[in-house]
């Protein structure tokens, strides 16, 4: 169990505290309108109306009692800087900013942000990638080159194994886990043959998943 800050409750960080709380977390939430906090207050035990731009409110917070401190304030980028920049001179252990573009990004993290998050980036490419070819359930991203996906198997494998189709060397991917009666076999063996209703999650690039997924 960690204890958690988060300040700014937009849509994303409505979803982040509730997120992490769900998880089993202290879960502290802080905004500057009343009317917020005054309507999310029933599921947080913790709630603070104030302004973190100001540093009485910070340190009246203690703000270095935390694990992790969350800024996820999206429409005010100098006050998401400000609180950033404030939280790291106050003894803040770990600072997580959001940010919508690169240029935020730098100037958060030359100001104390120790790691930076672009969710409306991150979900625009996930639904681009996810919706760009037929058959993709779902997509992680793990770096700029590969991903992790979730596609049924291509037909002509069932009753196949692993082994025999050689995935790896004829499609370039790597299969994590199989996905077979709403159970997961994580990294099955070489010799599990497929069924034809078989999902495969996959790691691969996504050039090379598209090129299998056309084959569906």
């Amino acid at each position: 169990m960690k204890s958690v800050l988060v300040i700014g409750m937009g849509r994303f960080g409505r979803h982040l505290a509730l997120k992490m709380l769900e998880l089993g977390n202290e879960v502290m939430i802080v905004d500057a309108k009343e009317s917020i906090i005054t309507e999310l207050a029933p599921k947080f035990t913790n709630a603070y109306i104030g302004d973190c731009t100001n540093e009485s409110v910070l340190k009246e917070i203690g703000v270095n009692n935390f694990d992790l401190c969350f800024v996820t304030i999206g429409d005010n980028f100098q006050s998401s800087l400000e609180i950033t920049s404030l939280l790291k001179e106050l003894g803040a252990k770990y600072v997580v900013s959001k940010a919508s573009r690169d240029i935020q990004a730098k100037f958060l993290i030359k100001n104390g942000a120790d790691e930076v998050v672009y969710p409306d980036r991150d979900m625009a490419e996930k639904l681009a990638i996810k919706h760009n070819a037929k058959n993709i359930f779902d997509y992680i991203e793990i770096t700029d080159d590969y991903g992790i996906f979730e596609i049924p198997i291509v037909k002509e494998w069932a009753g196949k194994s692993i082994k025999t189709v050689d995935v790896r060397k004829n499609f370039h991917i790597n299969i994590m886990a199989i996905k077979s009666d709403d159970q997961l076999k994580v990294l099955p063996s070489a010799d599990y043959v497929f069924d034809e209703n078989d999902h495969i999650l996959i790691v691969g690039k996504p050039a090379d998943v598209f090129k299998l997924t056309d084959k569906i």
